[in-house]
């Protein structure tokens, strides 16, 4: 992903968190905030220790990036994601990660449908 598609500063974060919407089933939590001023959407990445080694959170992280970029068609441009793993996340394959992603995105309605 380009840079300008990461969010990685905490005060960033926070603005998500508390201004955003969240959906989440039993591997992710998914915030969503709009911003109307921005060209694309961007993503940021929370995987807690607690989840596994540094290994296994990279690899959830490298999954879930992934499935974000197949996803960027159907994303809108102007909105911040922040995707929690939770500890099943941790036994996943590629694909059923991005079928847990689509599965939440489908409830978000922010998110659902391209709006440009």
């Amino acid at each position: 992903m380009k840079k300008e598609q990461r969010i990685k500063k905490n005060k960033e974060f926070q603005h998500v968190f508390q201004g955003g919407k969240s959906m989440a089933n039993r591997q992710f939590v998914i915030y969503t905030l709009e911003k109307k001023e921005q060209p694309e959407f961007r993503i940021g990445l929370s995987v807690s220790k607690k989840i596994g080694n540094a290994v296994t959170r990279n690899r959830i992280k490298r999954l879930v990036r992934q499935a974000f970029l197949e996803m960027k068609e159907q994303l809108p441009g102007y909105v911040d994601i922040v995707v929690i793993a939770r500890k099943p996340s941790a036994d996943m394959s590629y694909e059923e990660v991005q079928k847990s992603l689509q599965h939440i995105i489908r409830k978000l309605p922010m998110l659902s449908k391209k709006k440009r």
